[in-house]
């Protein structure tokens, strides 16, 4: 049966022209919508070939139908499209479990599993999750935010199956770009030794968000952009099939020759060393083949590969022509241009840059001033603001894919020999790289700066993506310098601070938020005193130690607290470690009342830090009140919605400070 199914599989171009008929379709007049039948995968067993290909066409145009009006991920849905209904046609769901890597690529699943209508409130406050979740839908069988990590809990599915001696099915689909994630290959290690029956789909498209880099997605290219390749991996399947069977021998010499072949032609030869067997590549938006395949390769003894090859935003030009882009989307933009809706003015003044924009400069400027400095990101070049730079210094600049711990572990190198590493990660994105920060660099004192995007709250991202805890598992780290800045003034001095240094390893973070008006692209960034702090305002009995982004809320909550005659002294906590403690005592004997507020958890955080020192310094803690994230994983919604909701806002700090006064004032009676 090996040989006849590879010998089914279809030249890639020839392929590809057997989809164009979808288009045909969608210029005849639209029949009876077959997607308003679908509830469940269960519907899906009663369409025939025809309808299965009407509603891949549908759920498509739904798709771009929401995410034009509500922003969201849009290119990875629509590339997975025909795959998704084909392995939603042939699995027993939710009996038989289907993992999504990431679920960038989620959409078309959450149609297809109940949640169609709830789409339009995708990524809003009480709406549904733009990823996977468990406690979403039965059908969401592993939740995911970061890359690479379903073919490790669909092998830990299959392993519990067996342990409990049942026989439902297990399949994970993971893209290209996870695979330049070094879990990926671990937990392909371990499933092919242990020879579970398991089924990994390897979607190629040739991009994760920005285009993938490394040997591996060399190779992918090579087998998807060579016809000759192609065509002499298919020729030589078809005559292993002629093979006349004239017995054992025959057979084994068939084979190995097959073995040679895919090993010289195709990435087969990888996986199949690791203890997979592999199929492919083949056309991941020919829906009538991959029906007919997957029944295939699904029931088979073993782990399994199966090789999609597919297109990012296939079905809608704009997103085919620049996957990047249209990777994820901004709300209203037009479907049939691509082109995003211009807001309406509301004031004659630009709007100030974003965080992000702002240190991406600063790194070109940098560069000018620290000859040795390189640039280190994890597949993010645009996200985290690096293009202007990797265009000018394209020899420093260095993307490692998506591989966090690699990139660390790297980036210490760098440092052993004098290079000066900036190591440009999500603040979500470098805790996959804890161990590499604290043995790595940290034990070895190497300065190596963190720059952390996304720190804080992030919006409609959620809980995968929330950069909330990095104070706190940063300031646990021996050695290690961790700061936020107010405004992006502050932010490129912390960068040039950095630089300039060589104590040990050097953490800033910065939200996903534009900075304060202040602002000015002309300033020379200075150099700051490491562990000072600066008082902006003084005033009253209660002062506000704030960090980062909470400096200007704790400015406006001071204007509050004004109003009602009630003065404040602020004080911008710019680092986090170590601590300002001259200022810190003298604080603590000028004001009955400290508030310190961070937007990160309050676990292992500044205020504890505060705490801890004034606990050391023998200095009272009474009136001592810290603000922050409650132990508790934070929803999805708009920023401003979720500081809100954690009680961040000029409001609650005003608030705060009223209950804490009034609180001393009875205690003082008493």
């Amino acid at each position: 049966m090996e040989e006849v199914i590879r010998g089914k599989l279809p030249a890639y171009g020839d392929a590809q022209r057997e989809t164009s008929s979808a288009e045909a379709r969608r210029r005849q007049a639209p029949p009876e919508s077959v997607l308003k039948r679908i509830e469940t995968p269960a519907d899906l067993e009663e369409l025939s070939r025809k309808e299965l290909h009407q509603l891949c066409d549908e759920v498509r145009e739904y798709i771009i139908e929401v995410v034009s009006t509500k922003g969201g991920h849009l290119g990875a849905s629509l590339g997975v499209v025909e795959l998704c209904v084909a392995l939603e046609s042939v699995l027993d769901l939710p009996r038989d479990r289907l993992v999504w890597d990431t679920g960038h690529q989620g959409y078309v699943h959450k149609v297809l599993t109940g949640r169609r209508e709830q789409l339009w409130n995708i990524r809003e406050m009480h709406g549904i999750s733009g990823f996977l979740k468990r406690e979403e839908s039965p059908y969401d069988t592993f939740g995911a935010g970061h890359a690479s990590t379903a073919i490790s809990a669909a092998l830990g599915m299959a392993t519990a199956r067996d342990l409990a001696g049942d026989d439902y099915r297990v399949a994970a689909v993971i893209g290209d770009g996870a695979m330049t994630g070094g879990l990926a290959y671990e937990a392909l290690n371990n499933g092919g030794q242990s020879r579970r029956k398991l089924l990994v789909v390897l979607n190629d498209n040739g991009m994760s968000i920005a285009p993938n880099v490394g040997a591996l997605s060399q190779h992918l290219t090579t087998i998807r952009t060579n016809p000759h390749i192609k065509r002499l991996h298919d020729e030589s399947l078809q005559l292993i099939e002629r093979l006349p069977a004239l017995g054992e021998p025959i057979g084994e010499l068939a084979k190995r020759f097959e073995a040679a072949v895919k090993s010289a032609v195709t990435p087969g030869g990888l996986f199949e060393a690791l203890g997979f067997d592999y199929f492919g590549p083949v056309d991941g938006h020919n829906l009538d083949h991959l029906l007919d395949l997957l029944p295939k390769v699904i029931d088979r003894k073993g782990p399994v590969l199966l090789h999609v090859l597919t297109k990012k935003g296939h079905g809608l030009p704009w997103a085919d022509q620049d996957y990047e882009s249209f990777h994820a989307v901004k709300p209203s933009f037009d479907k049939t241009t691509g082109k995003v809706a211009k807001k309406k003015k509301t004031s004659s003044r630009l709007s100030p840059p974003a965080f992000t924009s702002v240190f991406g400069a600063g790194m070109v400027r940098a560069a000018e001033a620290f000859p040795r400095m390189v640039a280190i990101t994890a597949a993010m070049p645009t996200g985290t603001g690096l293009m202007g730079f990797k265009e000018k210094y394209p020899s420093r600049f260095f993307d490692v894919g998506i591989a966090e711990a690699h990139a660390i572990c790297f980036a210490a190198g760098l440092a052993c020999d004098g290079a000066r590493p900036v190591a440009t990660i999500y603040s979500t994105f470098l805790q996959r790289a804890f161990d590499q920060i604290v043995h790595d660099v940290a034990l070895q004192k190497l300065p190596v700066v963190f720059a952390l995007d996304r720190g804080g709250l992030v919006g409609a991202d959620g809980p995968t993506h929330h950069g909330v805890l990095d104070l706190s598992y940063l300031r646990c780290v021996p050695g290690m310098t961790v700061a936020a800045p107010k405004d992006g003034n502050e932010m490129l001095d912390l960068l040039w601070t950095g630089l300039a240094q060589d104590r040990g390893p050097f953490a800033f973070r910065y939200p996903r938020d534009s900075v304060p008006a202040s602002y000015d692209p002309e300033r020379e960034p200075r150099r700051l005193e490491i562990g000072s702090w600066e008082v902006l305002e003084e005033g009253g009995e209660v002062a506000f130690l704030a960090v980062g982004t909470m400096v200007r809320t704790a400015l406006e909550a001071r204007e509050q607290l004004a109003s009602e005659g009630v003065g404040a002294t602020v004080v911008n906590c710019r680092f986090v470690k170590p601590l300002d403690t001259e200022l810190l005592v003298e604080l603590r004997r000028r004001y009955p009342l400290l508030i310190t507020v961070e937007e990160n958890v309050l676990a292992g955080g500044f205020g504890d830090g505060v705490r801890d020192a004034l606990d050391r310094l023998q200095a009272p803690l009474d009136g001592v009140v810290r603000m922050g994230i409650a132990d508790e994983f934070v929803t999805h919604g708009t920023r401003d919605q979720l500081l809100e909701i954690v009680g961040l806002t000029p409001g609650h700090l005003a608030r705060t400070a009223l209950d804490g006064l009034a609180g001393l004032e009875r205690k003082s009676a008493s």
